[in-house]
C-alpha cells in the first residue's frame, strides 16, 4: 500500500490493517527480529485520530529505529541493557514530534543490529533480521528491521539511521529507496549515539513517488530549474553481476565518469574502509568505554569483538588515517566544484546468508559506503533489481539535504 492509500482509511480501519500486516506477513520468529515494540490497536487507532487534518503526511504509519526516544517507551537500542545505564525517555525525540507535526503516525519501534554497530542485520539478542521472500538473507544493517518492515509491505515508511551504511545496505538488499541525511542535523543530535561525527538520520519507503512525497514533506525539496550534471563511477571489487546491473540502471542518470575523474576518486576511496573503520572505532569506544568491562557479558559476540577492536586504536594509528581523510574531504569538494551528483553502487553483492557475513564482507561493503559517511554528504538509495530476484542498490550523493537532484532522480525513476 501506498501513502496515499493509507491515507484513504479510517483510523480504526488503518491501526487493524498495521497489526493485521504485523501478524500476517512474517514469522513469530522474524517479528522478534524485526519489532522492538508495537502499540495495542486502541493506542493505534487513537494515533491515527490525532493527526492533523490537511498536514503533508497525515494518515501515514511510520515505524521508528529504537534509537530514538519516545516518552515512556524504554530505548534499547537493539542491546540487552541500555535502560539499565540510561535515563527512562522523559520526551519524545525532535524526529518524532517533527513527524507528528506533518501527520504522521508512529505505529512502533524496530529491531536494529546491536547499538547500529553493523551492517548485516545480525542481533544476538533478538534474532537475525531477513530480507522478506528470502529467508536465511540478511536483511543488512544496522536500520535492520525498519528496511525489512517497509520492503515486506506493514508500513509504507520507517525510520533509520546511517552511520557507515546502515540505511544504503539495507535499502539496497531489501529492493526499496532510502535517504541518509548529513551529520550534525538536529533529527540526529538525541539519537543514541554510535559515532556522532558519523551519525546521520534518515528513512526508507517501497516506491519513489512516496519517498518524493517524504523529501518534499520533510526537507522542502523541489525539482531543479537547470538538468544537474553528475556522473556514474564504477568501482571495482563489485561482484560482475551487480556491476553489470547498476551500469544499467546508472545509465539513466548519470554518464560513466571521465577518466581523470574515475582515477581521482577511486584513488582516495580506496582507504575509505580503513580510514572509517578507525575514525568511527575511536568515537564508539569514547561512547562505550564506560559500560563496556561491567556489561561485557550482555553485549552480543559480535560487539565484544568490535569492542576489543575499538579499544586498540592507536592515536598513532589515528594519525596516520588523518592525512587520507582530509584528501578524500578534499577530492568531494573539488568534485561538487563541478558536479552536481555521484552516482555509485550501494553494496558490491546481493543479500548475504549468515555464513558469509564476515569481517572481509563488511570491509567490502564499507569499500563503497565509507567514501560517502567520511564526506558527511546526503544520499538518495534508489533500488536495482537483480535477475535472481534479490536486490542491489545505487547511491545518488549530493552535497545538500535539499538539493534538487534527489526529486530530478526520483521523478526520472518513476516507480
Amino acid at each position: 500500500m501506498t501513502f496515499s492509500e493509507w491515507q484513504q482509511l479510517a483510523p480504526e480501519a488503518a491501526a487493524r490493517e498495521v497489526l493485521r500486516r504485523a501478524e500476517v506477513f512474517v514469522s513469530p520468529a522474524q517479528r522478534k527480529a524485526m519489532f522492538a515494540v508495537l502499540p495495542s490497536e486502541g493506542a493505534l487507532a487513537a494515533a491515527f485520530s490525532a493527526a492533523p487534518p490537511g498536514s503533508p503526511l497525515r494518515g501515514i504509519p511510520y515505524l521508528l529505529k529504537d534509537m530514538f526516544d519516545v516518552s515512556g517507551m524504554p530505548t534499547f537500542a537493539g542491546s540487552s541493557f541500555l535502560p539499565e545505564v540510561r535515563p527512562a525517555p522523559a520526551t519524545d525525540s525532535k524526529l518524532v514530534r517533527d513527524l507528528g507535526a506533518f501527520g504522521a503516525v508512529l505505529a512502533g519501534k524496530t529491531q536494529l543490529f546491536e547499538f547500529a554497530w553493523g551492517l548485516t542485520g545480525e542481533n544476538a539478542h533478538y534474532g537475525d533480521c531477513e530480507v522478506p521472500r528470502f529467508p536465511g538473507r540478511t536483511s543488512g544493517g544496522s536500520s535492520s528491521g525498519s528496511a525489512a518492515a517497509v520492503a515486506a509491505d506493514i508500513v509504507p515508511f520507517a525510520i533509520g539511521t546511517d552511520t557507515g551504511g546502515s540505511i544504503r545496505v539495507p535499502a539496497a538488499f531489501c529492493g526499496i529507496f532510502g535517504y541518509r541525511g548529513m551529520p550534525g542535523e538536529d533529527w540526529i543530535k538525541d539519537a543514541v549515539p554510535l559515532a556522532p561525527g558519523f551519525d546521520t538520520a534518515g528513512w526508507f519507503t517501497r516506491t519513489a513517488p512516496d519517498m518524493r512525497t517524504a523529501v518534499a514533506a520533510l526537507l522542502g525539496s523541489h525539482g531543479p530549474s537547470r538538468a544537474p550534471r553528475g556522473c556514474y563511477l564504477e568501482m571495482p571489487e563489485v561482484d560482475p553481476e551487480v556491476a553489470q546491473a547498476c551500469r544499467e540502471a546508472a545509465s539513466g542518470l548519470a554518464e560513466d565518469a571521465d577518466s581523470a575523474t574515475r582515477a581521482e576518486l577511486r584513488d582516495k576511496f580506496a582507504s575509505a574502509a580503513e580510514i572509517y573503520g578507525v575514525l568511527a572505532g575511536v568515537e564508539a569506544w569514547r561512547l562505550h568505554r564506560k559500560w563496556a568491562e561491567k556489561y561485557r557479558s550482555k553485549y552480543g559476540p559480535l560487539l565484544q569483538e568490535r569492542l576489543d577492536r575499538a579499544k586498540g586504536v592507536s592515536p598513532a594509528q589515528v594519525a596516520a588515517v588523518e592525512p587520507s581523510h582530509e584528501a578524500l574531504k578534499l577530492a568531494w569538494t573539488k568534485f561538487f566544484l563541478t558536479y552536481d551528483f555521484l552516482v555509485m553502487p550501494s553494496v558490491p553483492f546481493p543479500a548475504l546468508a549468515k555464513a558469509d557475513c564476515t569481517h572481509a564482507s563488511r570491509l567490502r561493503l564499507l569499500g563503497l559506503t565509507a567514501p560517502a559517511s567520511l564526506g558527511g554528504l546526503p544520499v538518495l538509495c534508489v533500488p536495482v533489481p537483480l535477475a535472481s530476484g534479490l536486490s542491489v542498490g545505487l547511491q545518488v550523493i549530493v552535497n545538500n539535504p535539499r538539493s534538487p537532484v534527489i526529486t530530478w532522480a526520483l521523478d526520472r525513476l518513476g516507480d
